[in-house]
């Protein structure tokens, strides 16, 4: 099966050379153990291999043994593993001895236990656009953060197209399987999810169509300021069944360990407005198929409503952006106030440049979302914080261009790290 080029590689390299370990994490399926492949010199798949159980309690010294880096993958399935490596990785002394990979986060007393020097991390998610080659990557995030124009350019695709891609998702096994076969593939992620990843992940189980109205309510109200209340009122409303919000915050809890769910932080800036700013995150899915395929939609229905479509793809947008910021060492926040003023997405970097972008799926709304960016663009109290590098409108069916007001307007399929 070909390989794809990931944008986290660079990562990975660098990583590798500060620590004795590195760990991949990320959800299942989105191409972290193919990525370490291309790094490592010798493997142990702790999942598939028989004997590593018996040697866990007889010699567990022996599963480190091998050319480095050595790739432990899905280290967790042995949890003990993680000090082993740490221990080993004080004896040696040396850099890029270890690359653990695994589809849960490590526990906080794991975490607690990593060292300086020890571990670095890098998280990897489902493909972008770019990596699997929708986006020609003409419009750099790199460059909208120093303040480029753009050069017209006619990348536009059809909502159909659009949304085919959303429902087949970023993973890389689906990437050459038909659109009915990656419906039916996806919806098996979210029942395996459900049934048994839930419960595994910490031995605690959990009723499976709880999981499932969750899940449901989640992709319901994707890419919005939800709170667990309201996801606690939607679920009775709209599925007829309780579920408590201790309930809720357990499994929002136990989701965010296996990486499926995300949560999209408020930006905090200084702003000269009477509107009080709104702290809550928006929720997102590590793919947006995963929505889809939670709410069991199809090509016909996403089509015949468009609106709920324009929300998918805020989501898949916040999914791109948050791998090409990774790449240009900056996060991602949203901003909303008391006053309604809301900007989709801001990129920021760790020396305080910023950006921020509006999300439309088409082109009818263009001169609103300007105006709306300019409106926040005006409320930023430029003595206190830096001025945003560009103003930018994200479309799915358009064209990339400047416009005279000087906002950007970009297709998806242009965009790149």
């Amino acid at each position: 099966m070909r390989y794809y080029t990931r944008i986290a590689e660079e990562e990975i390299k660098q990583k590798l050379q500060a620590s004795g370990a590195l760990l991949i994490k990320g959800p299942k399926y989105c191409g972290k153990t193919e990525t370490a492949k291309q790094f490592a010199k010798s493997l142990l798949f702790v999942d598939r291999d028989e004997q590593v159980p018996t040697v866990m309690s007889v010699n567990p010294k022996l599963l480190l043994e091998g050319k480095t880096p050595r790739l432990i993958d899905e280290w967790q399935e042995q949890p003990k593993l993680w000090n082993y490596v740490r221990h080993e990785v004080d004896d040696r002394k040396k850099k890029a001895q270890f690359i653990l990979t695994g589809s849960a986060n490590p526990e906080e007393e794991i975490k607690l236990h990593s060292g300086a020097g020890r571990f670095t991390v890098v998280e990897m998610h489902t493909m972008s656009w770019q990596e699997m080659g929708y986006s020609s990557g003409v419009v750099s995030l790199d460059a909208l953060l120093k303040g480029a124009t753009i050069a017209y350019s006619d990348n536009s695709l059809t909502v159909e197209v659009i949304v085919e891609r959303m429902i087949k998702g970023g993973w890389p096994g689906l990437l050459n399987n038909s659109l009915s076969e990656a419906i039916l593939l996806n919806r098996s992620y979210i029942d395996l999810l459900a049934e048994a990843d839930m419960s595994r992940v910490s031995n605690v189980k959990r009723d499976p169509q709880k999981v499932r109205s969750l899940l449901r309510s989640i992709a319901r109200n994707i890419a919005t300021l939800v709170d667990n209340t309201t996801l606690e009122k939607d679920i009775k409303a709209v599925e007829d069944k309780d579920i408590s919000r201790p309930t809720i915050i357990d499994y929002l809890h136990t989701l965010s360990q296996l990486m499926i769910f995300e949560e999209q932080p408020a930006f905090n800036a200084h702003i000269r407005s009477s509107g009080s700013l709104r702290k809550s995150p928006k929720r997102h899915f590590c793919d947006v198929s995963l929505a889809i395929a939670a709410l069991k939609l199809d090509k016909k229905r996403l089509m015949n409503d468009l609106k709920f479509c324009g929300f998918l793809f805020e989501s898949l947008v916040y999914h791109e952006l948050k791998i090409y910021a990774k790449a240009n060492d900056a996060e991602i926040f949203h901003y909303r106030d008391s006053t309604g003023l809301e900007v989709d997405t801001i990129i920021q970097q760790h020396d305080g440049t910023w950006a921020a972008f509006e999300v439309k799926l088409g082109i009818g709304m263009l001169d609103e979302a300007a105006n709306n960016l300019l409106k926040f663009n005006a409320l930023i109290d430029k003595e206190k914080y830096p001025k945003p590098a560009s103003l930018n409108i994200i479309t799915g069916t358009g064209m990339s261009f400047t416009r005279p007001d000087g906002v950007n307007v970009i297709s998806l399929a242009s965009l790149g790290k």
